[in-house]
């Protein structure tokens, strides 16, 4: 399997005022394009090339640091790029506000947990929306670990690493938190991801 950089979703200056194009610019176009570049050229010729992204991700973990690392970026900002829409955010469907009724107690119990899981991870990271177990939860990882190591599924991710809302947000790590869960989560994607855990 070759690493690829998919095209994003939308166009860069689809998320404004909320994600710049400028962060696009340099989060999908330098970032996300260094880690597959780097993840290639670690793939190659060894016990990894031809395996699955997921396969890659679950079989390096532990084993080989650099591969790892690099897969699982390449995976984990794919799935933050679908994670967010334009004019996302409020109102989801009804069969993920029932689970998020059921696991959390409310949208706004839901809200509080995921920005706090966001702003108490500490140094770079990733906060997500997982099923486990058959309940939603709140993960956090750090680095370039995701849900796929962790025995759960993914639903939606933020991305806490600097680079993601430095450009936009400074250091106001909470306002990017509260601005995605507002104003950006695809709450389709999230019913996708569900309906196939």
């Amino acid at each position: 399997m070759t690493l690829i950089l998919p095209a994003l979703p939308y166009a860069t200056d689809a998320l404004l005022p909320h994600m710049s194009p400028e962060t696009f610019e340099y989060h999908h176009g330098k970032h996300h394009q260094a880690y597959v570049d780097n993840g290639n050229k670690l793939i190659a010729g060894s016990e990894f090339e031809g395996k699955s992204l997921e396969k890659t991700i679950t079989s390096s973990f532990g084993k080989n640091p650099g591969v790892f690392n690099n897969a699982a970026q390449v995976y984990n900002h794919t799935f933050f790029w679908n994670s967010m829409k334009p004019s996302g955010g409020g109102a989801m469907p009804g069969s993920v506000a029932s689970m998020i009724n059921d696991s959390f107690g409310s949208m706004d119990e839901f809200r509080t947990a995921f920005v706090q899981g966001g702003i108490t991870q500490f140094g770079s990271g990733w906060v997500w929306l997982v099923v486990k177990d058959g309940k939603l939860e709140i993960m956090k990882t750090p680095n370039a670990e995701n849900p796929l190591v962790h025995g759960a599924t993914p639903i939606v991710t933020c991305d806490v690493w600097e680079h993601a809302y430095y450009i936009d947000y400074r250091n106001a790590r909470p306002k990017f938190l509260e601005t995605f869960v507002d104003n950006l989560v695809n709450w389709e994607f999230a019913e996708s991801n569900l309906l196939a855990a």
